[in-house]
């Protein structure tokens, strides 16, 4: 198997639907397992909680995503961003779209400096999300 690399998001009992939302925006197939299967719980109240989801969507995406039990620290911010980009405008389009519900944009998806169109937002559940549709060569200056 070769190595690979894909962001591992962690969440404060959220991850379930998390993951469902990340589901609805990208597609395929989600496999979770809880704290209870494997039975990692150290206080009953996690037992539902996620202990490992993995999230395969039929364009290659791989996002991983977990509940952080209340006896570990969990410090949520913007350390880390998920970027998207390619040339599919109305596929990354349709993503962005999907993301930004519920969530804040902080650049609106439009015409960047370097010709490409460029986007960030903060989904509802406080991932940073950047968004980079390549322009055509002309618009590069090519």
């Amino acid at each position: 198997m070769p190595s690979i690399l894909n962001p591992y998001l962690n969440f404060r009992g959220t991850a379930r639907e998390a993951m469902d939302f990340y589901q609805s925006v990208f597609g395929g197939e989600v496999q979770r397992s809880t704290f209870a299967e494997y039975q990692m719980a150290q206080d009953p109240a996690d037992n539902d909680l996620i202990m490992h989801s993995q999230l395969t969507s039929p364009g290659g995406f791989t996002l991983m995503a977990a509940d952080v039990p209340a006896h570990m620290d969990f410090n949520p911010g913007s350390a880390i961003s998920i970027s998207l980009s390619g040339d599919d405008e109305a596929e990354l389009t349709g993503y962005w779209e999907r993301l930004v519900e519920g969530g804040t944009v902080i650049e609106p998806l439009s015409k960047a400096p370097w010709g490409d169109s460029f986007g960030m937002a903060v989904d509802r559940f406080g991932v940073q999300w950047l968004v980079n549709i390549a322009g055509t060569p002309q618009a590069q200056g090519q």
